[in-house]
């Protein structure tokens, strides 16, 4: 019996046949076997409309269509086909990397079966099954295509119209250098987010908070000593503020008052616009404020600015309340509790000093936005613990209050 053949053209060998030889078959046959599974080919179809076969030689490494990867090559300047045999049940893996702008049709050599086109612009790789259906053998795109929408490592491609359900963004996103350009933080069972939307002509993109709470903040948070800056300079946000008040500023009430006094030091020098408070007996000044609509009403701290009298360095003990008064209230009311600061003098005359800053204090009144503040300053001389034996010469009030907003709009 003779020799039959597959049709990838491996050499069946019937019983006896082909002594002496049988090795070297055996060894083309396992050569082709070899070259279907992973063997590389580059077919020229250049020139016009053509049509060229990709074969198989029986028995024989030879055929066009016995290797696994075939890259189509040649300038082509009219619609081309390629064939493949009929029968014969198999996948490769072709580019077309022709140039001209025709197409590259993939068919079975006869029949009507499916076929496989690369358009005039399609210049990919294709992975094609051909079913080996008799008479009308059919050749099939498997949808793997590096021009036909499928992701690839290195392809400019468009992703349109897809949901990434896995892998989902990480903790970061990288710029096109490989750095960090955003770094993301989850919150367990989070319910509100940032939206950004981009704008028309005109108009300025948005970020806004939006999510399941009906209101919602957005906080900016700078590293450090850095700032948030918008359009190259620092930008005003809401946190903790401060307001000057001048011994100038304040009054001596009719009860128990400071003496205001301006002492000169030398002349053509500054002098000092001050309240003095006894050494002896506890004395007041009052100031008003309108406090900002951006101040949150909460507590608010202070500190004392002062000039000792004397060389002494007891200490003095200096005192603040405080009491809101709305529209229509009356402003025969109490203060608030005085939170008190102790300040040891430093032992020269008209030199500068600034108390600790206080602790927080509570304004009386149940404050609201804009209401007018009315504040009272004391030395509480009478208390043992102030053992400064000199007067205190008040040069100002640094009160230190917190805003919710970034404007009083």
């Amino acid at each position: 019996m003779a020799s039959t053949y597959t049709e990838l053209g491996l050499q069946l060998m019937a019983t006896g046949e082909n002594a002496g030889t049988w090795g070297d078959k055996t060894n083309t046959n396992l050569s082709a076997i070899e070259q279907i599974t992973g063997g590389y080919l580059e077919v020229s179809i250049a020139g016009g409309v053509g049509n060229t076969p990709l074969d198989v030689v029986d028995g024989n490494t030879t055929g066009k269509a016995q290797n696994r990867i075939i890259k189509l090559t040649g300038a082509i300047t009219g619609n081309q086909t390629v064939t493949l045999p009929v029968l014969m049940e198999n996948f490769y893996i072709i580019q077309n990397a022709t140039t001209g702008a025709y197409t590259v049709q993939l068919k079975a050599v006869s029949g009507s079966g499916a076929t496989v086109t690369w358009s005039a612009t399609d210049k990919g790789w294709k992975i094609v099954y051909a079913d080996g259906v008799a008479t009308n053998t059919g050749i099939y795109d498997t949808g793997f295509s590096t021009s036909a929408g499928d992701v690839t490592l290195t392809g400019t491609q468009t992703l349109t119209n897809k949901t990434l359900t896995a892998p989902k963004i990480g903790t970061s996103i990288l710029d096109t250098n490989g750095n960090e350009l955003f770094l993301l933080t989850a919150t367990a069972s989070a319910v509100n987010e940032l939206t950004y939307a981009n704008a028309a002509t005109g108009n300025n993109p948005t970020f806004t908070a939006s999510g399941g709470d009906t209101n919602i903040g957005l906080n900016l948070v700078p590293k450090g000593t850095g700032v948030l800056q918008g359009a190259g300079s620092a930008l005003k946000i809401a946190g903790k503020e401060t307001m000057w008040v001048p011994a100038a500023a304040m009054l001596a009430p009719t009860t128990n008052p400071a003496d205001s006094a301006q002492v000169e030091t030398t002349a053509t020098r500054p002098d000092l616009n001050v309240f003095d408070f006894d050494a002896s007996t506890k004395q007041y000044t009052q100031f008003t404020v309108a406090m900002p609509k951006s101040w949150n009403e909460g507590t608010v701290t202070y500190q004392v600015y002062w000039s000792p009298s004397t060389t002494n360095t007891g200490n003095a003990i200096f005192g603040v309340q405080g009491v809101a008064c709305a529209d229509g209230d009356t402003i025969d009311v109490a203060y608030g509790t005085a939170i008190e600061v102790t300040d040891a003098g430093i032992g020269t005359v008209e030199d500068q000093q600034v108390t600790s800053e206080s602790s927080a204090m509570t304004v009386a009144g149940s404050p609201a936005a804009g209401e007018q503040t009315y504040f009272q300053l004391y030395r509480d001389a009478a208390d043992g613990s102030d053992t400064f034996t000199g007067e205190c010469r008040v040069l100002g009030v640094k009160i230190f209050y917190t805003t919710d907003a970034a404007n009083d709009a």
